[in-house]
C-alpha cells in the first residue's frame, strides 16, 4: 500500500500545513473559526450526498482535507499562549516597573557561569492572576542550591523581554523561547526571594525527586561525576550538567543523536521490557499484561525524561506498535510514525518547530525508506560483515535524510560520523542494557559497586571514543553557508533520486533531472543575491569595535583589536561574529573618516579627537569618549549617532538624551543590536 493511499496521511500533511500556515500568517481566532464550520457544514453535506452520487467522492475528500487544515490553525492558535487574555504579556507594567510576582519552578536548566537557570510557571502579578511560563535566572553565590522543582516563589522583579539577536547570522533565542511559550525572564537574588512552604506536587516535582534520588545513590556508590553526567544523558535524557567539552566531543564525532533520548533509547527500554516479561505466556490475559506494562513503563519513562520531543514521539510510536501487536494486526511504519504526529502536534503543535522533533522524525524516515535500499546494495557473507554493513547503511541513511536540515540549522559536518558509529554501536547496547539495569536499582537503593565500575568503565570508553574522533577537527567541516533555497532544493533532489532509484521509469528520470537544475538554479540565485550585496554594519561586540564593508563576496574587516595572531581565542570569537570569516578580504586598523555609498562617516574613539565642520552623515561613538555632545552635534550636525558595545552604559543614557533633544537619530548597538548601511 502506497503511503499517501492511507486517508490519515493527507489528513496529517493538511493538518500540518495548518499548522505552519496559522504560524506564519496568523489569522484572528474568529476569522479561524467560522471558517471551520462552514467547512463542516459542507463536509457533512457531501458525506451524505456521495452516498448517493459517487462523483462526489472527490468533493468529499477535499472537504476532509480542508477541515484537517483548519483544525490545524485552530490547533496552533488555541496552545498560542501570548493570545490567551491572562497571559503575563497583557500586563505592560510589569515590563516597565518591578511588580510583586508568584511562580512555582517546574523544570532545571543548564545553569551559566552567574546564575542557576529554570523554568517556571506564574501565578500571579501583585494581587492579579497571570498564567504563563518565564525563565528564572537566580544569581549562584557560595551558598548550595537549595531549590527543587515545586518550588513557589514570590519576589519583587521586573519582567525582561528576550531580546532579539544583537549580530547578523545569530541564533535567535528569543524566537526558540518564543517557540516553547516562554516570552520573558526574571534575573533575581537568593536575597530577594522568599519560598513557600507549600511545595506544588506535579508529575514533574515527582519526576524531579525520582531524578534527585538516582543521582544521591550513584553519588554514594562513588560514581565518577563526569561519566555519571553521560550517564543521566544517554539513559533519562538529562544534559543539564554535561559539560561543553564532551558536548562538543560528541557534535564533532557526529554522535551528538545519542545524548538525546529517542528512538533507540526507547527501542533499547522495550527490548529490556519485553526481556523481563519473557516468562508471562502469550495468552489473551498474559498479552494484556505485557501491553499494560510496556504502555506504563514507556510513559513513566517519558515523564522522567522531560516529556521532550523526541521522547514523545518514540514513547507514542513504540507504544502504538506494541498496541497493534496485542491485537495481532500488521501495521504499516509509516502509518504508525503518521498517527503518532498527529497525536502529538494536536496536543502540542509548536513541537512542529522544535529542531529536535524535525531531526527525530526525518532521521527515523530515512532510515525506513533509504536504508533498505543501500542494505540491497552488498549481501555481506558473515556476522561481522553483515553488522559493519547495516550499521553503515543505517548511519549512513539517517545522514542523507538530515543532510541538508542539519546544514541548514547548524552548519557544520562531522564526515567521520560513519565511523563513530561503527565504534559506539557495541559500546551503546551494552551501556543501554546496563545503565538501565543501574538506574533501577539506583530509585531504591545504592546500586553494588561492581556494577557502578562496569558501567562507569564503558561510559569512559564510549568517551575516550568520540573524543578520539573529534580530536581530528580537520574532519569537521565547519561554516558552510547553507540557506533556505539550497534546503529545499536538495532535498527535492533526494527525494526524486531515491524514487527513480527505487523503481527507475522515465518520468521519474526527468524529475531527477528537473531537481538537478533546481539545484543549480538556487546556486545561481544565491551567488546573483551575494554579488549584489553592498553594505557596512557596525557590529555589537562587548569591549570591542568590528565593522565591516562588504562588496559582494569580499568583506574589509575594520577593527580595534590586534589580529597579527588571527589563531588565538580572542581573535576567532571577533571573527565569528561576522558569521561568514572566511569571506574576509583583509583585516585593518580601523579608520576615523571614511566613506560609503556617497556617505561621510566619522568615528570617535577614546581620544574624543575630530575635525570640526566636517559635516558627517553619521557620526560613529566608540571607547566611550570623554566629549560633550551637546556641543559635538551642534559642530557636526550628523543625521544619525551610532554608539557600538565599546561604549560605557552611562555614557550612553546621556548620549541617548542629547540625541533625544536635538531630534536626531540614535542607534545603540546595546538596545537595537547592529547597524547595518545598505
Amino acid at each position: 500500500m502506497k503511503v499517501l493511499d492511507f486517508p490519515l496521511a493527507k489528513i496529517t500533511i493538511c493538518f500540518i500545513t495548518g499548522i505552519l500556515v496559522s504560524y506564519y500568517w496568523q489569522p484572528t481566532i474568529f476569522v479561524a473559526v467560522a471558517t471551520i464550520l462552514i467547512t463542516e457544514i459542507l463536509f457533512l453535506m457531501l458525506y451524505f450526498l456521495s452516498g448517493k452520487n459517487k462523483k462526489l467522492l472527490l468533493f468529499f475528500g477535499i472537504s476532509t482535507c480542508l477541515i484537517s487544515f483548519w483544525l490545524g490553525i485552530i490547533t496552533l492558535l488555541f496552545h498560542t499562549d501570548s493570545l490567551q487574555p491572562s497571559n503575563y504579556i497583557h500586563y505592560k507594567k510589569a515590563f516597565e516597573d518591578e511588580q510583586t510576582i508568584s511562580f512555582t519552578l517546574t523544570e532545571q536548566l543548564k545553569s551559566n557561569r552567574y546564575n542557576d537557570r529554570y523554568v517556571a510557571c506564574l501565578n500571579h502579578i501583585k494581587s492579579s492572576i497571570y498564567r504563563g511560563k518565564i525563565i528564572v535566572n537566580i544569581q549562584k553565590d557560595n551558598l548550595p542550591n537549595t531549590f527543587i522543582i515545586g518550588n513557589t516563589i514570590q519576589t519583587k522583579a521586573l519582567l525582561q523581554h528576550t531580546t532579539a539577536p544583537k549580530n547578523p547570522n545569530q541564533f535567535d533565542y528569543a524566537k526558540y523561547l518564543s517557540n516553547k511559550k516562554i516570552y520573558a525572564q526574571v534575573y533575581i537574588s537568593k536575597a530577594e526571594i522568599e519560598i513557600s512552604k507549600k511545595i506544588e506536587k506535579t508529575v514533574w516535582f515527582y519526576a524531579s525527586m525520582l531524578n534527585s534520588r538516582i543521582i544521591y545513590n550513584l553519588e554514594k556508590a562513588h560514581f565518577n561525576k563526569t561519566e555519571m553526567n553521560v550517564a543521566m544523558a544517554l539513559i533519562l535524557g538529562q544534559r543539564q550538567e554535561i559539560s561543553s567539552d564532551i558536548i562538543r566531543d560528541y557534535q564533532y564525532s557526529g554522535a551528538t543523536h545519542i545524548l538525546s533520548v529517542s528512538g533507540l533509547h526507547v527501542g533499547y527500554i522495550m527490548l529490556f521490557i519485553l526481556f523481563i516479561l519473557k516468562p508471562i505466556p502469550n495468552t489473551r490475559k498474559g498479552s494484556l499484561m505485557k501491553l499494560i506494562a510496556i504502555l506504563v513503563s514507556l510513559s513513566l519513562f517519558g515523564i522522567i525524561s522531560g516529556l521532550s520531543p523526541p521522547v514523545l514521539r518514540s514513547v507514542i510510536m513504540f507504544s502504538f506498535l506494541a498496541i497493534g501487536n496485542h491485537l495481532r494486526r500488521g501495521s504499516n511504519i509509516y502509518h504508525t510514525l503518521l498517527i503518532s504526529i498527529l497525536l502529538i502536534l494536536l496536543f502540542e503543535p509548536y513541537f512542529l518547530f522544535d529542531v529536535g522533533f524535525q531531526l527525530s522524525y526525518i532521521a527515523l524516515f530515512s532510515i525506513l525508506w533509504i536504508q533498505p535500499l543501500l542494505k540491497g546494495i552488498w549481501k555481506p557473507k558473515n556476522k561481522i560483515s553483515t553488522y559493519v554493513w547495516e550499521a553503515l547503511t543505517v548511519s549512513f541513511a539517517a545522514q542523507i535524510g538530515t543532510f541538508p536540515i542539519c546544514l541548514y540549522y547548524f552548519h557544520q559536518f562531522p564526515c567521520l560520523f560513519f565511523v563513530t558509529n561503527i565504534l559506539i554501536l557495541p559500546v551503546l547496547s551494552f551501556i543501554m542494557i546496563t545503565g538501565i539495569v543501574v538506574m533501577l536499582i539506583s530509585v531504591f537503593t545504592s546500586c553494588p559497586i561492581f556494577l557502578i565500575k562496569i558501567f562507569e568503565k564503558s561510559i569512559c570508553i564510549l568517551n575516550l571514543i568520540t573524543h578520539g574522533v573529534a580530536s581530528l577537527e580537520s574532519f569537521v567541516i565547519r561554516d558552510i553557508g547553507f540557506n533556505f533555497y539550497y534546503f529545499l532544493a536538495f532535498y527535492v533532489l533526494t527525494i526524486t533520486t531515491v524514487f527513480w532509484l527505487k523503481k527507475p521509469s522515465y518520468p521519474k528520470l526527468v524529475a531527477v533531472f528537473i531537481s538537478v537544475i533546481f539545484v543549480q538554479l538556487s546556486f545561481i540565485i544565491t551567488k546573483k543575491d551575494l554579488e549584489e550585496k553592498h553594505e557596512l554594519i557596525v557590529y555589537h561586540a562587548k569591549k570591542k569595535t568590528i565593522i565591516t564593508e562588504r562588496n559582494g563576496k569580499k568583506i574589509l574587516l575594520f577593527t580595534n583589536e590586534n589580529f597579527k595572531n588571527r589563531g588565538s581565542e580572542q581573535n576567532s570569537i571577533s571573527l565569528n561574529i561576522i558569521g561568514n570569516p572566511e569571506c574576509i578580504k583583509s583585516i585593518s586598523k580601523i579608520k576615523n573618516t571614511f566613506f560609503f555609498n556617497n556617505q561621510k562617516i566619522l568615528l570617535i574613539d577614546s581620544s574624543g579627537v575630530y575635525k570640526r565642520n566636517s559635516c558627517p552623515d553619521i557620526l560613529i561613538l566608540t571607547q566611550s569618549p570623554k566629549i560633550n555632545l551637546d556641543r559635538v552635534l551642534l559642530d557636526l550636525k550628523p543625521k544619525i549617532i551610532v554608539s557600538d558595545a565599546s561604549n560605557s552604559y552611562s555614557l550612553q543614557k546621556y548620549w541617548k538624551m542629547s540625541c533625544s533633544k536635538k531630534r536626531i537619530p540614535f542607534h545603540s548597538t546595546d538596545e537595537m543590536g547592529f547597524y547595518k548601511l545598505n
